[in-house]
């Protein structure tokens, strides 16, 4: 089955989003609700690592499954086990050359990319099976999570960037829960109905458990990743409903979608470059004049790559 330009639409939209959040963060002009919630709480920069997650799982299940016929079984999971710990070490090096440079404080060595590794590789063994069994699974590692980060996980967790290796169990159910989204998705023009009662049904759920289990992205809550995968799913439909039904397409974002790894390490030399001269007023203490045109320069150069990239049919995929 072939792939809607949606998906890479998708990608790339969410990991623009990512890098832009990653510029924001420590600006201190940018107010709160551009940023994540400190504990309890929910902005909507919380939902963008979500976001990339759940383009993650709208391919997952595809991909094995068409590598499946094409190299076998075993050659099949060592492939994808091999991307995903070459995932944790680039995550690795990454947070270490940060941390080193000054630009982050000594804590934890972890990141998205290492959480993103991690959650691959525990969704892996449950990918070959049928969605019903696969879904209970994301749910149950999410339950049993959430029971652990209530009894002895909780301040690791709050305390380690992206969650730390802990939450990886939670990213890992995530993940798992959007694969289901994905097999759903591409049921699509069967039973369109199933994916829209998925998503609103995960968002519904991670709503009404937020009375119980705070909405959270740093404990990784289960609320959180409910109620994330909910509405990245309804935000996916309404980039493929313009797709499918009204023919638009955006290039930029599309091609940002397929070099969406390349163009996500390319901007920690941009952000270093703003970050690394102490120069006061240039980058934490920036005005909003600056702001704009770091943002402008960012945005322009990682777009002007990933275009270039993309006309020259060079992608950089592990």
């Amino acid at each position: 089955m072939k792939r809607r330009s949606s998906i890479d639409q998708f990608r790339g939209f969410s990991i623009l989003l990512m890098i832009l959040a990653n510029y924001m963060n420590n600006v201190e002009i940018i107010p709160p609700f551009l940023k994540h919630a400190e504990d309890i709480g929910y902005t909507v920069i919380d939902l963008i690592a979500p976001m990339f997650v759940f383009a993650m799982g709208l391919t997952y299940g595809l991909s094995f499954r068409r590598r499946i016929q094409r190299d076998g079984v075993w050659n099949t999971y060592q492939h994808f086990l091999v991307r995903y710990l070459a995932l944790l070490g680039l995550g690795y090096i990454i947070t270490l050359v940060w941390q080193l440079s000054g630009i982050e404080p000594p804590t934890v060595n972890w990141g998205l990319l290492q959480a993103l590794g991690a959650a691959g590789i525990i969704a892996l063994p449950f990918i070959a099976l049928p969605p019903l069994w696969r879904g209970l699974v994301g749910l149950g590692l999410l339950g049993i999570y959430q029971i652990l980060l209530d009894q002895s996980w909780l301040a690791s967790v709050i305390a380690a960037p992206h969650n730390g290796p802990w939450g990886a169990l939670s990213w890992g159910a995530m993940l798992i829960l959007a694969t289901v989204a994905g097999d759903f998705y591409y049921e699509w023009n069967q039973k369109p109905r199933n994916f829209w009662l998925l998503s609103g049904g995960l968002t519904a759920a991670g709503l009404v458990l937020s009375i119980i289990t705070p909405l959270s992205k740093h404990r990784a809550s289960a609320s959180y990743v409910l109620l994330s995968i909910g509405l990245s799913g309804l935000i996916f439909a309404a980039f493929d409903w313009l797709d499918r039904v009204k023919g638009v397409e955006l290039p930029v974002l599309t091609a940002w979608g397929k070099n969406a790894l390349l163009l996500y390490l390319f901007h920690y030399v941009i952000i270093g470059i703003y970050a690394l001269p102490p120069i006061p007023g240039w980058y934490v203490e920036a005005p909003v004049w600056l702001v704009l045109v770091q943002i402008a320069v960012l945005l322009g150069v990682l777009s002007w790559v990933g275009v270039y990239l993309d006309r020259k049919k060079l992608y950089f995929v592990l």
